[in-house]
């Protein structure tokens, strides 16, 4: 892999922020969305995995550098208390602080895949999200949220799904949602709760 700093164009003593900031530039630069119908797509999307991989790496060096050695016990805290951060980032609208979050977090456990799954759904990678759902899913095959979420990717809206559980709502569907649902966690196809 090339040296994470280079492919974020900053120099190793940036500081965190600046980091960031060349991170949000160049996937706002290299989004696929931006691509669409455009020869160059594959290249964008490759230049992606590239620059999330960079910022995922440079930030999991930084968290270990600033992470005295803890026992199991904490360790499990944090990411505990990290994919909770990661479910209010995503509540915010804040995806991309969402999926910092998320890739800081060393565990990457049925809960990790269903929340990504979560974030690309919102930027409209649905295949992308319907793999994280499908291995959700497989991780832990009693969780009812992540069934939901795995079978709205395949069949559709169902009566009383939200993808995002106990942090969304009860009750959205597309016969109901009709611009009266002003839920952000709403998935309907019809896009009427945003």
């Amino acid at each position: 892999m090339k040296d994470p700093y280079q492919v974020l164009g900053v120099p190793e003593t940036a500081s965190d922020e600046e980091v960031k900031r060349a991170y949000r530039e160049l996937a706002r630069k290299y989004h696929p969305d931006n691509y669409q119908n455009n020869p160059l797509a594959d290249l964008a999307e490759e230049k992606m995995k590239e620059i999330n991989a960079a910022y995922e790496d440079i930030n999991r060096r930084r968290d270990r550098q600033s992470r005295p050695q803890s026992t199991y016990y904490q360790s499990h805290y944090d990411d505990v208390s990290s994919l909770q951060r990661v479910r209010q980032q995503i509540q915010a609208g804040n995806l991309t602080e969402a999926e910092a979050l998320l890739n800081r977090c060393p565990d990457h456990n049925a809960e990790w895949y269903f929340l990504r799954g979560v974030i690309r759904y919102q930027r409209g990678w649905m295949d992308e999200a319907r793999n994280d759902y499908q291995r959700a899913c497989q991780m832990d095959p009693s969780n009812t949220e992540y069934r939901q979420a795995l079978h709205y990717m395949n069949h559709g809206p169902a009566r009383t799904y939200s993808p995002y559980g106990s942090f969304g709502t009860d009750l959205c569907c597309a016969n109901l949602c009709a611009n009266t649902c002003f839920n952000p966690w709403c998935v309907c196809p019809f896009f009427c709760c945003y």
